[in-house]
């Protein structure tokens, strides 16, 4: 194989991965995975807000898990932009079945989407869906995490 083809073919995997990383696939937690906790315990042990720093490197936490109704917060202290998406980019339909396109066009009036459809210095979200959430940063889609969000049934 020549340099040339070898690229292409480095650069066929890199972009596969990554395709596959993203995808955006949700994946709801089995409720037997759960831990059991009262509803008391829960309502003093989990704060009203989680945060996700964005850096240079990435997010931080990359992955966190809340339960439902939560809001996240995404703050950015990079030194580039951060435009929090959810999977799949570019098009960010998983989280609430619209695509970019629509959710993000002027006048659009459907469910609030995962998607802050603009560079921001920081986004936040509340999460009313159970299952596991992938996000990125779309201004750089090689940064992204996932959000795992617990239905309120199985926190009872």
């Amino acid at each position: 194989m020549n340099r040339n083809t070898t690229g292409v073919v480095i650069a066929l995997i890199v972009v596969a991965g990554g395709w596959y990383l993203l995808r955006g696939t949700p994946v709801s937690a089995p409720a037997a995975e759960a831990p059991a906790v009262d509803a008391t315990t829960a309502a003093a042990t989990t704060p009203s807000e989680v945060t996700i720093t964005y850096t240079d490197q990435g997010f931080s936490p990359q992955n966190v898990s809340v339960a439902e109704g939560q809001t996240v917060t995404w703050v950015n202290q990079s030194s580039g932009s951060m435009w929090v998406a959810s999977a799949a980019h570019p098009d960010h339909t998983v989280y609430d079945g619209t695509s970019r396109s629509a959710h993000c066009a002027a006048g659009y009036s459907g469910p609030v989407p995962f998607d802050e459809c603009s560079a921001g210095a920081s986004y936040r979200f509340t999460f009313d869906k159970a299952g596991t959430w992938k996000y990125h940063n779309h201004a750089d889609a090689s940064k992204f995490g996932s959000v795992t969000v617990t239905a309120a049934a199985a926190q009872n």
